[in-house]
């Protein structure tokens, strides 16, 4: 297939726009309806928290730490039915099992060092922040060693990577009127049932000082409350692209004359998964002028504003609207060859300083930023939930 993408892209030149567009029609996938973030917006991740269990002991954690905490409350803040409930269970499990760090077990999988890790388990053959084991059907080393599936295995559901078995926390009957521990304890299946509960206080100091107020709407004109990232992947599945035409200075394909190309092009099939690059706020959905469909997202990485462009998606391809809040690696979109484009591929742009500012070359960009590569199967369609039960 690779062979197949690499002779067409030799065979096609692509065209994206080298101005920021002044269409102001927004037409989206009429399927998808809007919504709004909830209360699970993550903020400014703090160098260190400091809180006290249920028995008064006091436990200080780590930014990596709370990186780790950071990616189960925006996991559990895009599955759908999970809110602020779900998320404190699920915290509650991660701070018992590995204290939130991302645990490797050489002993049973010496190939679990060779992901980023927080240091190395021994409690039998289990892995990660929620010590789960690929023997249990949880998931391949490679999987398990990735903080982001590790949550939403242990939310489950039928969106989860694991269903119908084994369970995570949305297929336990009645959960939300279990007492935390008890639901911690239906989908971890400890020898020890009894130790959760203490960490519950520590979880909600955790929930309570890494969020943030959601986005208000109405006519204020603010810009909206954007999420520090808690991973940067590529846009594209590994597997399903070919670069073609870089950023900068270029022959324009259709006119021949000199023109700067302000993002990447990166040829794919038609209607491959489109990712958001980081988690963020979706601040354009359109689908007009010379991008064809549009999609654009705000981040904060490293304390930095920085916008990603995602270009010519055909007017169904577009499965986010204005005010989304999404995730790393989740499918915003389908690749296209709407507006001024002459092949189906992604145009790419990355722009410090927000939407509108100077772009910078998104593909170094991702380079620079270890962007991880997400596999074909990895990938669901975005989707956004309120932060109550």
């Amino acid at each position: 297939m690779l062979t197949k993408l690499a002779a067409l892209a030799v065979a096609l030149l692509f065209f994206a726009p080298s101005v920021v567009l002044v269409g102001v029609a927004a037409v989206v996938n009429p399927a998808m309806t809007a919504c709004a973030p909830g209360s699970l917006l993550v903020g400014p991740i703090p160098d260190s928290l400091t809180a006290t269990t249920r028995s008064g002991q006091t436990v200080t954690l780590n930014r990596t730490q709370l990186t780790h905490a950071a990616t189960i409350i925006t996991t559990g803040g895009q599955t759908n039915g999970v809110g602020r409930p779900g998320v404190v269970i699920a915290l509650m499990a991660a701070l018992t099992e590995s204290t939130l760090r991302m645990l490797a077990n050489t002993d049973s999988y010496p190939e679990s060092a060779d992901f980023p890790n927080d240091g190395n388990g021994s409690d039998h053959d289990s892995l990660g922040l929620f010590q789960m084991r690929p023997a249990a059907g949880w998931g391949t080393v490679a999987e398990l060693m990735d903080s982001s599936y590790q949550a939403r295995a242990f939310y489950g559901g039928q969106t989860g990577p694991n269903y119908p078995s084994p369970r995570g926390l949305l297929d336990i009957p009645g959960w939300q009127s279990m007492d935390p521990g008890e639901a911690v304890q239906a989908v971890e299946v400890s020898a020890y049932p009894d130790r959760y509960q203490n960490y519950q206080p520590v979880a909600e100091a955790i929930l309570t000082a890494l969020t943030r107020p959601a986005p208000t709407g109405g006519g204020g004109g603010g810009a909206p409350v954007v999420p520090e990232t808690t991973r940067i992947v590529f846009p594209l599945p590994e597997g399903t692209w070919v670069r073609t035409s870089p950023f900068g200075w270029r022959i324009h394909p259709i006119t021949g004359e000199r023109a700067f190309h302000t993002g990447s092009d990166f040829a794919a099939p038609d209607g491959t998964p489109i990712l958001a690059a980081a988690d963020g706020v979706v601040v354009l959905a359109e689908f007009s002028g010379g991008y064809g469909g549009l999609i654009v997202i705000e981040h904060t990485v490293g304390g930095q504003r920085v916008a990603s462009y995602y270009g010519h998606m055909w007017q169904h391809g577009i499965h986010v609207t204005e005010g989304q809040m999404v995730t790393a690696g989740q499918h915003i979109g389908d690749v296209g060859s709407s507006g001024q484009s002459t092949g189906p591929h992604l145009h790419f742009e990355i722009r410090p300083g927000g939407r509108g500012a100077e772009p910078v070359d998104g593909d170094v960009w991702l380079t620079d930023h270890g962007a991880e590569g997400i596999s074909g199967g990895d990938t669901t369609l975005a989707a956004c939930t309120a932060g109550g039960v």
